[in-house]
């Protein structure tokens, strides 16, 4: 599978990516990262402990991060979460909402995660 098949199957802006990273081989070697990068655990630790600040900060960073690769829904979630748990500003959506959302974030990154593994992999 090439790094542009990759990103059909996850749903990403190929294009997007290779705008920061312009060649095929960067956006290969830098999606990979994706799979240690601290901030959907950030996210998922701040989530179980009910700390709204390392909510936000791993919302945050995995927005950044996943945007600069072209993984918009990724980006898009994140952004939505860390939006809801900006220091100083009220929340907008209901505890349920937010649940759901985070949920699909977890279950979107989760299936990202297992397709650039397999990726990897060979």
């Amino acid at each position: 599978m090439t790094v542009q098949e990759l990103y059909e199957k996850i749903g990403g802006d190929f294009n997007a990516a290779k705008k920061i990273l312009p060649s095929d081989a960067l956006v290969a070697r830098f999606v990979v990262k994706l799979l240690k990068d601290g901030s959907i655990q950030k996210l998922r630790d701040g989530v179980a402990a009910g700390d709204s600040k390392a909510i936000f900060e791993g919302a945050h960073a995995l927005k950044g991060v996943t945007a600069n690769l072209g993984l918009t829904t990724l980006s898009d979630l994140a952004a939505e979460i860390a939006d809801e748990y900006r220091p100083g500003r009220e929340r907008t959506l209901s505890d349920d909402e937010l649940g759901a959302k985070i949920d699909e974030l977890n279950a979107k990154f989760d299936s990202t995660s297992e397709e650039i593994e397999r990726f990897q992999a060979q």
